[in-house]
């Protein structure tokens, strides 16, 4: 555990420090992040939490990058094209925070791989886009007792919630059945605000500072420049819920 923060790193947070302590920031350094998906929503949430200075950050994603990826995954560049994303991504990252690991994984999450990837994660972000693979990846997070920050987009939308297991809703409750599979269109700065606020719910929880989105869906309206805070609430008839409920964060 790193007990003292070096005069770089004090000076280079300098502007953070004030809003979270250096007791936050230690807890930042201390913490190991899972980000599912390295696209339009992993790309800023990877960013921005290693240049919080988050200290271990595993990305994972089977996926090469494609060129129509690069109107929002910024941590691809066109040269990459034909790569596969999460070593371009671990590239990126290192250039930009080389004091933060990151662990790249080029693997499909499914039964076989999840409870391996999910295990040693202090949070998960989904920054996933399917929601097949977001219940495989939701289930096993709550199991484990690990929070679980949930984000999706469309076209200049997009909606947040953070899911904490034993004392919020689960993913289940919110979305009874998973929506139909295939591409969306997407503004590329929709991406850039939901995944930066999937990195501002983790380091909240990280460092123990603020509110979290538990409870509440924020679906965000980029066309009409507006957001909308709903309550959530379990489901009576809830299939996960019933059978996991009393699991508790770890």
């Amino acid at each position: 555990m790193k007990e003292e923060i070096s005069q770089f790193m004090s000076s280079r947070f300098e502007r953070q420090l004030p809003l979270i302590g250096h007791e936050g920031q230690k807890k930042l350094e201390n913490s190991t992040v899972l980000i599912a998906g390295a696209g339009g929503l992993g790309s800023p949430a990877a960013t921005y939490l290693a240049l919080a200075g988050v200290g271990e950050i595993i990305i994972v994603d089977d996926d090469n990058i494609q060129e129509s990826n690069l109107n929002r995954q910024f941590l691809h560049a066109a040269a990459s094209v034909g790569h596969r994303k999460v070593y371009s991504a671990e590239k990126t990252l290192h250039k930009l925070a080389p004091d933060t690991s990151i662990i790249a994984y080029p693997t499909r999450i499914d039964q076989s791989s999840v409870h391996h990837l999910v295990r040693d994660a202090d949070i998960v972000i989904d920054a996933l886009d399917n929601y097949e693979t977001r219940f495989i990846l939701h289930d096993s997070a709550w199991d484990a007792g690990i929070p679980y920050i949930h984000g999706a987009i469309e076209g200049f939308s997009g909606q947040l919630t953070s899911i904490i297991p034993g004392k919020t809703p689960c993913l289940n409750c919110l979305i009874p059945a998973a929506p139909p599979s295939g591409k969306v269109p997407v503004i590329g700065a929709t991406a850039g605000v939901i995944g930066s606020m999937q990195a501002m719910e983790a380091i909240k929880f990280l460092s123990g500072t603020g509110t979290m989105m538990a409870g509440r869906l924020l679906i965000w309206d980029g066309l009409l420049g507006r957001s909308e805070y709903l309550k959530i609430g379990r489901r009576k008839n809830c299939n996960f819920c019933s059978v996991h409920g009393e699991i508790r964060l770890r």
